[in-house]
């Protein structure tokens, strides 16, 4: 629906209730302003974002980095977004208070956190397993603190809608097949270890999903300004892990850096999409619509992998499209 017509809907409604008291009517300004539905230009968003979110989560799965293949994307997406991180913050950043300031650390040590996690997870276990896990555990749990948390809403197709990507998520990941003891037990807890590794990374996905969205929904900060902050921080974490061993930091850097470039390059497009998107939608909606980047690492990851089964993850991508849909229609 046309954002106007909508607006018109919505007041043509109000006006024919009988309450209209100032009461009322903070109460119906408070809901559009928070609850808005999933639209065209946010669902868009999401889509591209998805498509980039699977690309550079398979380059990171390839470069095989830890902690100092962070370091490295975050020292390049530091200084590749720097003319756009200084035009947009020159007269913002100054503005900001201790609260922004807080969200901006609290925002860049929940994704130094999740990215380590997430590294060591792809060195330990196969992408299949423990990206799908990670993307279907944390929208569910995001959506769940939105909703208890934040009072959002999300009607009946909208909860179908979560179900059916997390079960397509599921399906990706292995299906029925990751609840029974593989014969090899190398195979048995490779598996586990990507489990294991999916659902903690999942939990920080949902851990900065609400605070960045928080950040820039209630307190209106710049999706681009409070990710590219976050870097500053993230590379102050990352710093002595590197310094501790500078030739091996030269060696894996010399290894790593065009993988390192294109994460830091493309990375920060696909969560700034996610971060307006949040402006424009329910973070309920938004947070599980991510995972149809579910559906391109199913058809890219798995060609480029080989990894999983192709019947399984082409079911489950159906779920998740199925999923998606129906959080933009509800």
């Amino acid at each position: 629906m046309d954002m106007t017509l909508l607006v018109q809907h919505c007041l043509r409604s109000f006006h024919a209730t009988p309450s209209r008291s100032p009461q009322a009517l903070r109460l119906f300004a408070f809901k559009l302003r928070f609850f808005p539905p999933v639209t065209l230009n946010a669902f868009a968003l999401i889509i591209l974002a998805g498509l980039i979110h699977a690309c550079w989560n398979i380059a990171a799965k390839k470069a095989g980095g830890d902690s100092r293949f962070a370091f490295f994307t975050s020292v390049l997406m530091m200084f590749f977004w720097a003319p756009l991180g200084w035009w947009l913050g020159r007269d913002a950043v100054p503005l900001w208070g201790a609260v922004e300031w807080g969200f901006v650390v609290a925002s860049g040590v929940l994704h130094v956190v999740y990215y380590v996690i997430l590294l060591r997870g792809y060195r330990k276990a196969d992408l299949t397993v423990v990206y799908p896990l990670a993307r279907g555990s944390g929208p569910l749990l995001s959506s769940l603190v939105a909703i208890t948390l934040l009072g959002e809403q999300i009607s009946a197709l909208g909860a179908l809608g979560i179900a059916g990507v997390v079960g397509g998520v599921f399906l990706i990941a292995g299906g029925p097949g990751l609840l029974r003891a593989a014969h090899d037990p190398a195979a048995r807890q490779r598996v586990h270890k990507g489990i294991a590794y999916g659902l903690l990374t999942g939990a920080f996905i949902a851990s900065y999903t609400v605070v960045d969205g928080y950040a820039v929904k209630v307190l209106l900060m710049s999706p681009i300004l409070i990710d590219y902050m976050g870097n500053f921080v993230r590379v102050g974490l990352l710093a002595p892990v590197v310094l501790r061993d500078l030739p091996t930091a030269r060696t894996l850097w010399l290894a790593q850096w065009r993988f390192a470039l294109l994460v830091a390059v493309v990375s920060p497009v696909a969560y700034v999409l996610v971060l307006y998107a949040m402006q424009q939608a329910p973070m309920s909606h938004v947070a599980p619509a991510r995972e149809v980047s579910m559906l391109f690492a199913a058809l890219i990851g798995g060609h480029l992998l080989g990894e999983g089964d192709r019947l399984a993850r082409v079911c489950g991508a159906v779920c998740i499209a199925a999923g998606v849909t129906a959080l933009a229609l509800g």
